[in-house]
């Protein structure tokens, strides 16, 4: 199976060569002036599909300015000194801040001392995979009220979970060649970011939500994830087969069965991931393996919910 992740390097010191690869990856008009020193900037990126994390570093003094980018744009901030400008305000960051680069389609300005930060650049449609724009009950563009995390914790919630999907997912060849892994990585981050990040996000359900969270949503919203674990599903899509609201179906199974659709679909794919234990020949497969198509990818957490489930580790399954 190939891999949907691809990792692209690039370095230069030629200017322009920095600005034909910035305005081409990034999908968006660049302007770049650097100091009289010159600098050289060198970029690692790993590209998922809906979302990609990047690795920045440049050692000059450089003044940057970048177009509307269709997506969320989110930076860790590693070792630099960035003063970002958008909308007739300035914010100053340092090593260590969290923060949005930039509002999704706004254009912004940077001041960038030499160090390095890292981007998680975020597809909007995850976003509406895992939350609803307020007040309407469809789906809809989500606005972030605020560049900043509410609170240092949150701040650390997302480097935890960037840091989790790089090392785990990303870096990971049988987890980032299966599809289910990586559209569970890009929700993963989509959630954190409506966390971390003030918006406008729908939490609470409709008074319409209450009456279609019944038995009957119940029904088909399962009947879906049943013909439908193999492949990768979100909540939106299941409350699209429902014909509900995504606040209804989730209102559904909390109401009826105390968990969410998510981890309901979780129970069902790792009963299919036992099925394919049960059924696998030890010799040339294995329990990551089978773990990774079921869109399990943290080896250690798959073994300690299988066991739970199943009263054996996942290998015994296997051995039998």
């Amino acid at each position: 199976m190939t891999s949907p992740v691809q990792t692209r390097g690039f370095e230069s010191r030629d200017p322009a060569a920095i600005h034909h690869f910035l305005a081409r990856t990034y999908e968006t008009d660049v302007r770049i002036r650097g100091g009289d020193g010159g600098y050289r900037l060198a970029h690692q990126r790993v590209d998922a599909g809906s979302f990609a994390i990047a690795a920045i570093g440049q050692t000059g003094h450089l003044d940057v300015g970048v177009g509307g980018i269709d997506a969320l744009v989110i930076c860790r901030n590693r070792t630099a000194q960035l003063e970002r400008a958008a909308d007739g305000s300035v914010h100053r960051f340092g090593p260590g801040d969290v923060f949005l680069t930039t509002r999704p389609n706004r254009p912004f300005e940077v001041s960038w001392q030499p160090g390095g930060v890292e981007l998680c650049v975020l597809d909007l449609a995850v976003l509406a995979q895992v939350a609803t724009a307020a007040p309407a009950r469809r789906p809809g563009q989500i606005r972030f009220t605020d560049l900043g995390p509410a609170t240092a914790a949150l701040a650390r919630q997302w480097r935890n979970t960037t840091r989790y999907v790089s090392d785990v997912v990303l870096t990971n060849p049988i987890s980032s060649a299966q599809p289910l892994v990586i559209g569970n990585a890009a929700r993963m981050l989509a959630a954190a970011a409506l966390t971390v990040f003030p918006n406008t996000a729908v939490t609470e359900p409709t008074v319409q939500d209450r009456r279609d969270a019944g038995t009957a949503t119940l029904r088909r919203a399962i009947t879906f994830m049943d013909e439908h674990a193999d492949q990768d599903i979100s909540a939106t899509d299941i409350a699209n087969a429902a014909a509900v609201s995504l606040r209804a179906v989730q209102l559904a199974f909390r109401r009826h069965l105390g968990t969410t659709p998510m981890a309901y679909l979780r129970r069902i794919r790792l009963d299919r991931a036992h099925h394919d234990l049960v059924r696998a020949d030890p010799r040339r497969d294995t329990v990551s393996a089978i773990a990774s198509r079921w869109g399990f990818a943290n080896h250690s957490r798959f073994t300690a919910r299988y066991h739970a489930s199943y009263g054996v580790p996942p290998r015994e399954t296997l051995n039998a």
